[in-house]
């Protein structure tokens, strides 16, 4: 079904309201359905700042700290996205979300000829060391954390963004970073993946060991429930895939002789925020119950920060509508209420042109201006969790927790989460949803304003973010010139380094950093763990 089903009756009057993640949704709620779902104030809802978290990761909430605004920013060249990052933090932007092209996502140099067309069009493009080198010039790393979204090839992204701090005059140990690097979610649902299955969790696993050891305040995975959960998961899909992908992750180090409580802490995730609001509410607070009572209970973590489910809530591609394209401010203020609601650390808006186009400032600066608005004026830091004690909310947060409990037992039974993705388990049932969401707005079961109902009015025009055919001459024109002035035996002897180490089942990070400092290439890097594991086939889903 879509976002919500409503059933109506001749006079329109709503007869029910069954939720996509199929909890059906009564008129009114007291205290009788606490009772019929088991509520326990201390073990489903506690103060702010304990376990289980539902309410807040601290105590005063967003009184003491506000969230962070990470806005999603790249394109074109490196030398476009420094001017991008530098106007977003001069407006107030308090992290950076880097975006990355195509071609970078899937290890291709730009001048690979299958980059063709494709050189800086939806992120910014990076070949080596010196495109970071100008990209973050500037930007204060020891002020400034970024996001790295990226996934097939983050290890190399991850080394290199060490390298060019440590090239600027930053120690390794003050750099913050978060790469996505959750390469499940990508074969579930968005497809930028390169080698199989296995030896893509071990880089995974090498970039979590590494970061253990060097880089103390980095966060080595995003786990990404949002891209699952865009092409067509339910909410509860979206976090039980999320939670027992991280398992994957987890079992992946600790059989690497590493205790789960020496990383787990620095796990984050990125969930989506769009439709109905207080499904997504409810959503966010279960996911930080479940979190802490799956970290305690299977893994035996008992410090309380380490429980913590730190990440950002971001969104929502998938509800945005060409359609009426001014329509999708309203709904993004929407969104980002329900990830503050929700107890959001970290929000990224998407703006209400990308149904169409990369942002533009105007609107970049929009979304950014929304959540602002949500801080300093509308009252979302005056107390924390507002909603708690709600009769609703709270039955609906408990009907969410064990509906992701039996989601998250599912997947298990089916050999877990790496054996599912491998066979196209999961993959097969997204894509079945993806097909009932659709299906329930063509028949309006699912109503989506000026899509299906209330189309009338004009189209407004949306100012369209063209791609520049110079982007990739440049590129190319600065790669044949690094390619021909930097130290090529150098740059051969620490990739036979990286090869042997892939080949091996050594942590190839080490090796990937030297490589990033004598300017080997993305493609060249990403080439050698191509040829020692391969590419990764796609299972067929139907």
């Amino acid at each position: 079904m879509g976002v919500a089903r409503y059933i109506r009756d001749e006079k329109d009057a709503i007869k029910e309201v069954i939720y996509q993640s199929g909890i059906r949704v009564k008129p009114v709620y007291n205290r009788k359905d606490l009772e019929e779902v088991g509520f326990d104030y201390e073990s489903d809802l506690g103060d702010p700042g304990e376990y289980p978290f539902t309410r807040s990761l601290h105590p005063q909430g967003y009184r003491s700290r506000a969230w962070t605004t990470r806005q999603y920013t790249g394109f074109g060249t490196p030398e476009d996205t420094n001017q991008r990052f530098k106007y977003m933090i001069s407006h107030g932007q308090s992290g950076l979300n880097v975006a990355f092209d195509l071609p970078t996502q899937m290890g291709l140099d730009s001048d690979d000829p299958k980059a063709e067309g494709e050189v800086g069009r939806v992120g910014m493009a990076v070949d080596s060391l010196r495109d970071f080198e100008i990209a973050f010039k500037d930007i204060p790393f020891n002020k400034i954390g970024s996001g790295l979204t990226i996934n097939a090839n983050a290890s190399v992204m991850l080394a290199m963004y060490q390298a060019v701090a440590e090239k600027f005059g930053y120690k390794k140990e003050t750099i913050s970073a978060t790469p996505q690097n959750d390469i499940l979610k990508e074969m579930i649902g968005r497809g930028a993946w390169i080698f199989p299955v296995e030896p893509a969790v071990r880089l995974v696993g090498d970039t979590i060991e590494y970061a253990v050891k060097e880089l103390p305040r980095c966060n080595p995975v995003s786990v990404c429930g949002y891209h699952i959960r865009e092409s067509g998961a339910t909410p509860v899909q979206e976090i039980a895939c999320a939670f027992e992908i991280a398992r994957a992750y987890i079992d992946n180090v600790a059989a690497r002789g590493i205790e789960p409580n020496k990383f787990v802490g620095r796990f984050t995730f990125n969930f989506n925020v769009f439709g109905n609001i207080w499904e997504q509410i409810a959503k966010f607070r279960a996911a930080r119950k479940l979190w802490a009572k799956m970290l305690r209970e299977d893994y035996g973590v008992e410090e309380k920060k380490k429980l913590f489910l730190r990440g950002l809530f971001g969104g929502g591609g998938s509800g945005l509508t060409k359609e009426q394209p001014e329509n999708n401010i309203i709904r993004g203020a929407y969104y980002a209420l329900a990830a503050a609601l929700g107890g959001a650390q970290t929000t990224a808006l998407c703006s209400f042109d990308e149904a169409y186009t990369i942002p533009t400032p105007r609107a970049a600066l929009l979304s950014l201006r929304t959540l602002e608005l949500l801080m300093d004026e509308i009252g979302l830091r005056d107390t924390v969790d507002p909603l708690a004690g709600s009769y609703f909310i709270e039955t609906l947060t408990k009907q969410m927790e064990e509906k992701i409990r039996e989601e998250m037992k599912r997947i298990q039974e089916m050999g877990g989460m790496v054996k599912s993705v491998a066979t196209g388990s999961i993959q097969r049932e997204v894509a079945r949803q993806a097909y009932e969401f659709e299906k329930s707005i063509q028949n309006k079961e699912a109503i989506k304003v000026g899509v299906n109902k209330y189309m009338e009015g004009d189209q407004p025009e949306v100012e369209l973010h063209a791609y520049n055919e110079s982007w990739a001459e440049n590129q190319i024109s600065g790669l044949k010139e690094l390619c021909r002035t930097r130290d090529n035996r150098m740059v051969t002897s620490m990739l036979k380094n990286l090869e042997q180490s892939a080949r091996t089942g050594k942590n190839v990070m080490p090796d990937l950093v030297e490589c990033c400092r004598v300017y080997a290439t993305v493609g060249e890097m990403t080439g050698v763990f191509r040829d020692v594991f391969g590419e990764w086939q796609e299972p067929n889903l139907f």
